[in-house]
């Protein structure tokens, strides 16, 4: 951008910027909502979600509404990464105000476009501008007026707007397909739910009714009465076996600072982080020598089993093509695609319990979930007739939901590749052209 204009961030602030409140746990579940650094490191855009509330006074709701278009900084992070990372307030049904750890930024619309600025700090040169403000003490953090300090880059307001168009355009459409992967999700946990947990086609048989949503041929193969077991009634004929037996599961490698190499050379390792976020810049590479096993690829099913126990145990259907596996996590393997998806939707269910159980072993904020956890916790496992009807029900939702996400990764991708060219004027013409 050497031959665009910069001025101090500050000169383009409507308002000046502001911390958000302090509401102890105390108080905390009615009242307004309110964005957490949960909702800040979570989402890169928050527009209507589910958070936390808390009671406001009159003189708090004045000054600490947010408004859509406004930027929020994270002044805190554990990490450097973290620390200043910047999300768009994108609007709300309702009122929403902000905690005391993230920073208010509510940039003057007739001067730059909000949007513009959020992609800005996406970037790569916006995390550089950031990060020459960060203070590492105990934790890496940043000051407001830091913040309002930095020289930021102002193209024509026109320019800005065409930008945050373009980029804008691809999340939407990424935003869409996680909309609906959680509504095809939700269907297939609700089947999975009324067959396996709450067995309604066998009460119904039981009782004489016949069952609700199900053909004659389905519902022929499930049994019309209840055996016991050690995990209490389950269908006849059906079995109760240890979690660990419903499929292979296999740990990543344990990798040293001297396995890793250049970027691009050999496989990319996938960490948790990666299983959240994707391969980025902070991924480590590796040409190591690992187990077939160890080697991943697109489609395969991972099972995070160390880590945060609220964020990080978790079922992922990798995306990212081939990689090394990092301890910590393990590649589920199934003998066919059909219990792949029992496993898969099995573990989402079964998440509770788990979380519980790493929590329960929880030390430094770390919890596990061990093999032998996994041996101990037993489930219901129905026949193969009824496992076969079942991913009969669910293998296009779950097939749609998988399209999207790999649609979604591809189109962050392009995103990601467009937002230096477009911010450093290389697509000037292009633009010119929207």
């Amino acid at each position: 951008m050497a031959d665009r204009q910069y001025q101090p961030f500050a000169e383009l602030f409507e308002t000046p910027l502001r911390n958000g409140l302090t509401k102890p746990k105390a108080v905390r579940g009615e009242g307004m909502k309110m964005v957490n650094m949960g909702e800040v490191f979570a989402h890169r855009r928050i527009h209507n979600l589910d958070m936390d509330r808390v009671p406001m006074d009159s003189r708090e709701r004045d000054n600490s509404l947010l408004r859509e278009g406004d930027l929020l900084f994270a002044r805190q992070s554990l990490v450097l990464s973290g620390a200043g990372k910047c999300v768009l307030f994108q609007g709300d049904k309702e009122d929403v105000t902000f905690e005391s750890h993230i920073i208010r930024c509510r940039i003057d619309a007739r001067k730059a476009d909000p949007a513009f600025y959020f992609y800005l700090f996406q970037s790569s040169q916006g995390r550089s501008l950031i990060e020459s403000i960060v203070e590492q003490v105990a934790a890496a953090g940043i000051r407001g007026s830091d913040l309002g300090r930095l020289a930021v880059p102002v193209p024509p307001l026109p320019e800005q707007k065409a930008i945050a168009a373009v980029l804008g355009a691809l999340d939407d459409k990424i935003e869409l397909n996680r909309r609906m992967n959680a509504t095809l999700e939700a269907m297939a946990r609700a089947l999975f739910q009324s067959w396996f947990v709450d067995f309604d086609p066998v009460r119904a048989k039981l009782d004489g009714r016949k069952p609700v949503g199900l053909d004659t041929a389905t519902a022929a193969l499930f049994p019309a009465t209840f055996q016991d077991s050690p995990i209490g009634h389950i269908p006849g004929g059906w079995a109760a076996v240890p979690l660990y037996g419903t499929a292979q599961w296999v740990n990543g490698a344990a990798f040293k600072s001297e396995d890793f190499c250049a970027v691009g050379v050999g496989l990319p390792v996938i960490k948790i982080a990666e299983l959240k976020d994707g391969i980025d810049s902070q991924t480590k590479w590796c040409q190591r020598q690992a187990g077939s096993n160890q080697i991943i690829d697109t489609g395969d099913l991972l099972y995070s089993w160390s880590g945060s126990p609220d964020t990080s145990l978790e079922a992922f259907l990798w995306s990212g093509g081939r990689g090394l596996l990092n301890q910590h996590i393990f590649k589920v393997i199934a003998l066919t695609a059909a219990q792949k998806r029992f496993v898969y939707y099995l573990l989402q269910y079964l998440r509770p319990v788990l979380v519980e159980t790493a929590r329960n072993k929880q030390t430094t904020g770390l919890g596990h979930v061990t093999i032998a956890d996994m041996k101990r916790l037993l489930v219901c496992v129905p026949s193969k007739e009824v496992l076969a009807a079942f991913d009969r029900s669910v293998a296009a939702i779950f097939d749609r939901a998988f399209a999207n996400t790999l649609e979604s990764r591809t189109l962050a991708t392009l995103r990601d590749t467009l937002l230096p060219k477009l911010l450093s004027g290389e697509l000037r013409q292009s633009l010119n052209q929207l």
